[in-house]
């Protein structure tokens, strides 16, 4: 596959390049350095391009595979790859076998056959089994390794849809569950009772809404939250273009907003993941060719890599998870996502 230089090399890497350009042109008494280029390995979807794949250090792609709508992913412990096929279909998929080991299609549960359904969350919970959030039934349901059913949860929608009862969905170490409803524009947490133990309104700024999913468009349909150590929630505010840092009592502590960086606009904010220096990988869907799909940054909200390739990826990219830092791998429980 014919990749663009441009779109695959990400900022540093263009400054790197200019830099040694220029130092090759000075005497050779000048000298120049720059920092090793920061290198990472990640997991990324794009329902655009309809494909998930793995990209290595190297930048060239290990493992890939079709999909269609895709809201969620992760990469397990053991290597394999838990990801979403159609809005109702998961499946877990050894890569270097490409044998699907287990799967759930909730439409060929004969009772949701009638039922508008969508699933947008999923999770492999520590005991084995596999959170599914459905939106439609607006329920979140624990399956064991042979999908039988194993705890129920219904969740309070205020306006309900398929599409739009839920975005992603973790459950905490606490046993609770962590909601993103996208069309009530909030992020709430519920007990394993159904009891909503917090939640959270996204705010609007004072802004009116606005149609659409690029640079353009705004609202508070928030896509994603992670319950940070300090017990802070940090939210993936969708076409809200930020992410926000809030206190259990509500408070904004820390944000980025659309143009807080430098050269790059967020759009559709989607997941999130904390890494172990804690700089945080962004998601920036429907942004547009012009800024890059991935970016991480610091907690001075500095860019510190970035990803853009409309070639393999393209502008529906909604998930990712950061695999390997500079070839050390990020271990499962340092995973916050």
């Amino acid at each position: 596959m014919k990749t663009s230089l441009l779109n695959t090399m990400t900022s540093s890497r263009v400054y790197s390049l200019v830099l040694l350009a220029i130092c090759s042109f000075l005497s050779p008494l000048t000298q120049c350095s720059e920092a090793a280029e920061p290198k990472r390995s990640f997991i990324a979807a794009d329902s655009s391009k309809q494909r998930i794949a793995i990209i290595g250090e190297d930048g060239k792609t290990t493992w890939e595979a079709k999909i269609g709508p895709l809201h969620d992913l992760h990469v397990l412990p053991n290597g394999n790859v838990l990801f979403q096929k159609t809005w109702t279909e998961i499946a877990e998929v050894n890569p270097k076998s490409g044998e699907t080991v287990w799967s759930y299609d909730a439409k060929a549960i004969p009772t949701n056959k009638s039922v508008p359904m969508e699933i947008h969350a999923f999770q492999r919970l520590a005991d084995g089994n596999t959170m599914v959030a459905e939106s439609g039934p607006g329920r979140i349901i624990e399956l064991d390794s042979k999908l039988k059913v194993a705890s129920t949860m219904a969740l309070k929608v205020s306006r309900p849809d398929p599409h739009r009862d839920t975005r992603l969905v973790r459950k905490l170490s606490s046993g609770n569950y962590l909601v993103c409803h996208e069309g009530d524009g909030l992020v709430r947490e519920y007990e394993p009772s159904g009891k909503i133990a917090w939640e959270y309104k996204v705010p609007l700024f004072g802004k009116e809404p606005k149609p659409g999913h690029g640079v353009e468009a705004f609202g508070n349909q928030a896509f994603s939250a992670l319950r940070l150590s300090n017990g802070n929630t940090l939210i993936g505010a969708g076409n809200g273009h930020s992410i926000l840092e809030v206190t259990p009592k509500g408070d904004i502590v820390w944000s980025i907003q659309q143009n807080d960086l430098e050269g790059i606009q967020l759009a559709w904010v989607t997941s999130l993941q904390v890494l172990p220096s804690g700089n945080i990988l962004i998601n920036n869907c429907h942004a547009g060719p012009k800024n890059p799909q991935l970016i991480e940054v610091n907690r001075d909200k500095k860019v510190v890599w970035s990803f853009n390739d409309f070639d393999r990826l393209g502008d529906s990219l909604t998930n990712s998870q950061m695999l390997t830092i500079d070839g050390k791998p990020i271990a499962a429980s340092d995973v916050i996502r």
